[in-house]
């Protein structure tokens, strides 16, 4: 049996928290080739807090968070009211529209002018009663988009630089169980410079975790990350909020991402709160403003391969894709502009996949029609303009064809 490496109790409850806030700050050196990062890392243990209330998984993981504040940047002001809980929250929004700043007032990093912010009934900021807790002791730990590791430290000293700080029996999570889950084991003992962008994002996650933060606030942490990093990363993500029942507000400006990590969604324009919605809304509602339309994320199964096309199963149905792999289940993207409707079946067709299919519902986007299609019980959204829907007669109940390309597909992970 393999020994652990590191020696832990974890009889903690769960609001025996670390906070970990990563500040760095960025210039030029001075042969211009190379960025100099300072870097500071602040770890202190916050008040041990105990209840004696029984709370589900869900009440556990859950968390409120109420918002209610101004700032003036610069010429950018913000100002953002709102109320939202649940396990996986998104802030979703374009460059510039104050996702990064909310996330540094929730953390404590930057103060409002004026409002109030309330984490699950505790007041973190109040202007009003000139309250403002450090950031030391919100119990919030942030992975940004640049890893931030020390470049003197190894990778495993990275991992246990906050987790060596606390006290034994305020430990509430397993350094070795947190290595085994993001798969890091054969990178404890090399350096952060032999690493690849994806590994340090994980060191950077799990150096978050081990701090056993209350709220886990991610700010766009695989924007710097090619497309194959990212959804590589993405599992990683969602498995350590479910394993260690740590709530997160995940922030980015990809709509993809948003359908991946999250449950609700606060979307921020110009500094303000623009809409608060799902993921499935804010597909719908962007649909006619995005480069992909809507993307139908599928879960795929039991891949064959026929001389370079490969086979899956997609509930009862089989698909015929040229991105597939013979390693197992995976996720696939398909835009809802790939999907070709016919009223009746084609006498002859290019296409590989032809699926007969009934209108569910159909909702508008700016002079673009999605069509909900149930697909011998699973759910797939075609995009057509209205004047093609008004021609065709659509409607809740009209059987169609849906042709898909076997190239359409595109494989995330």
């Amino acid at each position: 049996m393999r020994q652990n490496q590191f020696s832990a109790n974890t009889v903690s409850p769960r609001n025996d928290l670390f906070f970990v806030c990563h500040s760095a700050a960025a210039e030029n050196s001075t042969d211009g080739d190379s960025l100099g990062i300072a870097l500071r890392v602040c770890y202190c243990m916050a008040d041990r807090i105990q209840s004696s209330r029984q709370t589900t998984r869900s009440e556990e993981l859950s968390v409120k968070l109420h918002i209610d504040l101004e700032k003036q940047l610069g010429k950018f002001f913000i100002q953002v009211n709102a109320e939202v809980s649940g396990e996986r929250i998104g802030i979703f929004g374009d460059s510039g529209s104050g996702k990064s700043s909310l996330v540094h007032f929730i953390s404590g990093l930057l103060q409002p002018d004026r409002g109030e912010i309330i984490l699950d009934g505790e007041c973190l900021f109040s202007s009003q009663k000139g309250n403002n807790i450090s950031p030391e002791h919100r119990r919030i730990a942030i992975v940004f988009q640049s890893p931030m590791l020390f470049p003197h430290m190894s990778v495993k000293k990275n991992l246990l630089y906050g987790y060596k700080r606390c006290h034994a029996e305020n430990r509430r999570i397993r350094p070795e169980t947190l290595i085994d889950l993001l798969k890091l084991q054969p990178l404890l003992k090399r350096g952060i410079e032999n690493l690849s962008g994806g590994e340090k994002q994980r060191i950077s996650l799990g150096r978050a975790i081990l701090s056993s933060p209350r709220l886990l606030l991610m700010d766009e942490p695989l924007t710097a990350l090619d497309d194959t990093l990212r959804f590589q990363i993405i599992p990683y993500l969602r498995s350590v909020s479910e394993k260690f029942l740590i709530p997160y507000m995940f922030i980015s400006h990809s709509l993809t991402e948003m359908q991946l990590m999250t449950d609700s969604v606060l979307v921020l324009n110009n500094g303000r709160l623009a809409e608060k919605t799902t993921p499935e809304g804010l597909a719908r509602n962007r649909m006619a403003k995005s480069q992909k339309g809507y993307l139908n994320l599928l879960r795929l199964t039991n891949p064959v391969d026929h001389n370079g096309i490969f086979s899956y199963r997609w509930g009862k149905n089989t698909l015929h894709v040229s991105d597939g792999q013979l390693n197992g289940d995976a996720l696939f993207e398909l835009s809802s502009r790939e999907v070709i409707l016919f009223k009746k079946h084609p006498e002859a067709i290019s296409a590989r996949n032809l699926l007969p299919g009934n209108v569910m519902e159909m909702f508008h986007s700016e002079g673009r029609v999605g069509i909900v299609l149930s697909i011998s019980g699973e759910k797939l959204v075609a995009e057509i303009v209205s004047s093609a829907a008004d021609e065709l007669n659509i409607k809740p109940g009209t059987t169609l064809f849906a042709a898909i390309k076997a190239s359409s597909f595109r494989r995330l992970y």
